[in-house]
């Protein structure tokens, strides 16, 4: 799947703001290696650079193109090129932080316990993931792909891989020290027509709208995009309301 960094940072400070919280709740420490997995256009590496300016930090995704932007952005840190579920670090860092990427990625069961284990002794796991695929948002986008003649096409696109905050607590809790999870929603007031369908157009819509093809295509995508603008109407001073779950951990090795 391939991804555009300019649709993705056209909500920048929104996108940006819940990476900033996950980091605002880890230890004031002096890390010396620091990994933003699935670092996208560099935006969340740009916090932490900031914060630890004497560390070594390195960005890590899966899309050239993210990448890419990345390198442009001018954030001092290496940029990898490297798939969450394959990467396999030669050393340990004091921090592994992610923000919005293991949504993406399937079995949560083993895959945080893996990245735990290239966590130093005594050092940090941090993710933050969204959690409102039930929300119509999402949930929209497969009720029109089963509802139309593109259903055989799309029938391989997999829901988002996330769990509840109880699942992560069974999971991490016994390779962890410590363990805080929190759920935090997000009430966006965004502008503009269309604003919901211009987010997810960015992330969670990409799937279903490179599975298909010219007309298809674009039926699909304004049939769902007539559904979001009933299920998130304008209000009455032209804005839209577009809440948004999210879920955090920091886990002490």
């Amino acid at each position: 799947m391939s991804w555009d960094p300019k649709i993705y940072l056209a909500y920048a400070s929104e996108r940006t703001r819940p990476a900033a919280e996950l980091l605002a709740r880890i230890a004031d420490e002096h890390p010396q290696r620091v990994a933003d997995l699935g670092c996208g256009p560099g935006n969340s590496t740009a916090l932490l650079a900031a914060r630890w300016p004497g560390a070594h930090v390195e960005g890590i995704d899966s899309s050239p193109d993210m990448l890419k932007e990345a390198r442009a952005s001018g954030v001092p840190a290496q940029w990898i090129n490297a798939d969450v579920q394959s990467w396999a670090p030669q050393a340990p860092y004091d921090l592994i932080y992610s923000n919005a990427t293991y949504q993406w990625v399937e079995d949560h069961e083993r895959l945080l316990p893996r990245l735990m284990g290239f966590v130093k002794k005594g050092g940090t796991f941090a993710f933050q993931v969204p959690r409102n695929f039930s929300d119509p948002s999402h949930a929209l986008m497969h009720a029109v792909a089963e509802s139309g003649p593109w259903k055989a096409k799309l029938a391989p696109v997999r829901p988002a891989s996330v769990l509840s905050p109880e699942r992560y607590y069974d999971i991490l809790s016994p390779v962890c020290s410590s363990l805080d999870i929190w759920e935090t929603v997000y009430l966006q007031v965004m502008e503009g027509d269309d604003p919901v369908y211009r987010w997810v157009s960015a992330t969670g819509l990409r799937p279903f709208a490179q599975a298909l093809d010219g007309e298809e295509r674009e039926a699909y995508l304004a049939q769902y995009r007539q559904r979001l603008r009933d299920a998130y109407p304008k209000r009455a001073d032209g804005k839209t309301l577009f809440p948004f779950r999210r879920l955090f951990a920091v886990a002490r090795r």
